[in-house]
């Protein structure tokens, strides 16, 4: 599904404002005409399953947190939107000083390019925590009121909250849950409200793998669960899939692969290497101070796995940090 012709030139007017102002401030989309773009993505997501099979070749995108000008470096290095396939895994506001933009920006190219663009859930995408991380305070700071929050919002209520990507790799935001042994049991979720404190679907946005235990344990996050290499090895050999791609965690360069016992990784698939799990990071320089270099995974079709690291942009290396103080949390 495409924009509608009315609306066709005005998604081209800003989809071409927003990718080509690497030099200069981005522009942010009047309030009603954003509420128009709203209603169009949430009319493309409604139709799309809540664990979209996607095909192999693709390139996996880990949290972006409003690091606009890092993401037009990602799409540089990655692939023009009009050719590439892409699975974002969530987590595109706070923290970040562009949050608006980095959002509209992925909204109009969804539109633009529906059939290209795969949008997951992460756990920032909710009212809860985008009230309190950033998204809230720019846009009124951006818009002077919070219609624009209220807007985005509904959009995060319709993303999917997973993906496989050529029969063989599982995408989430978060990890595993205890209550969730097959793909199909999350196609079961009803995913169009906001995120729960706890369940099923708080666990897929919420829940790290941890080398230190073999099970489950309590995240310290207060949601979600920690778990270990046999949930991993289990979750993988139940739905005949090789690996289990997440974000979620800061990564200091840029992937990081877990589970890599030989034993567990034949069992999973004969000549299988690295690892279970991989955690993809895409922020760079994360909150502008962490120093970090960020990843894309870049997936063909022959499913050989290639990651692209890069650094942050000179843009974002002038950009300040926003000035109020938000909560000490970093996921």
């Amino acid at each position: 599904m495409a924009a509608s012709t009315s609306s066709s030139s005005n998604l081209d007017f800003w989809v071409n404002a927003l990718m080509n102002s690497g030099e200069y401030s981005p522009p942010v989309i009047p309030e009603n005409e954003f509420r128009g773009f709203c209603a169009l993505f949430k009319e493309i997501l409604l139709a799309q399953d809540t664990v979209p099979n996607l095909p192999s070749s693709v390139v996996i995108v880990g949290d972006l947190h409003g690091q606009y000008y890092d993401l037009l470096e990602l799409f540089r290095i990655g692939g023009s939107p009009a050719t590439t396939n892409y699975c974002f895994l969530g987590d595109y506001v706070d923290r970040g000083y562009n949050s608006v933009e980095t959002w509209q920006l992925l909204v109009l190219l969804k539109i633009k390019y529906p059939d290209r663009l795969t949008l997951l859930r992460g756990n920032h995408e909710s009212r809860q925590v985008s009230q309190v991380y950033g998204l809230y305070d720019e846009i009124q700071r951006k818009y002077g009121n919070p219609t624009v929050w209220r807007d985005c919002a509904e959009t995060f209520d319709y993303l999917p909250l997973a993906a496989v990507i050529g029969g063989k790799i599982f995408a989430v935001h978060g990890g595993l849950s205890p209550d969730i042994a097959c793909v199909d049991q999350i196609r079961q979720i009803d995913r169009i409200s906001e995120l729960p404190n706890e369940g099923q679907f708080a666990d897929l946005m919420w829940s790290d793998p941890e080398d230190s235990i073999d099970d489950w344990a309590n995240n310290p996050r207060g949601a979600g669960f920690v778990f270990g290499r046999n949930p991993t090895r289990q979750f993988l050999h139940k739905n005949n899939l090789n690996l289990i791609a997440r974000a979620h965690q800061l990564v200091q360069e840029g992937f990081k692969y877990q589970f890599s016992d030989p034993l567990d990784l034949a069992r999973i698939s004969p000549g299988a290497k690295d690892g279970m799990l991989v955690t993809v990071w895409s922020a760079p320089n994360y909150c502008y101070r962490c120093g970090n270099v960020a990843s894309i995974l870049k997936i063909d079709d022959s499913m050989n796995r290639e990651f692209k690291i890069f650094s942050e942009t000179e843009k974002s290396t002038r950009l300040s940090i926003p000035t109020r103080q938000t909560i000490p949390y970093f996921v």
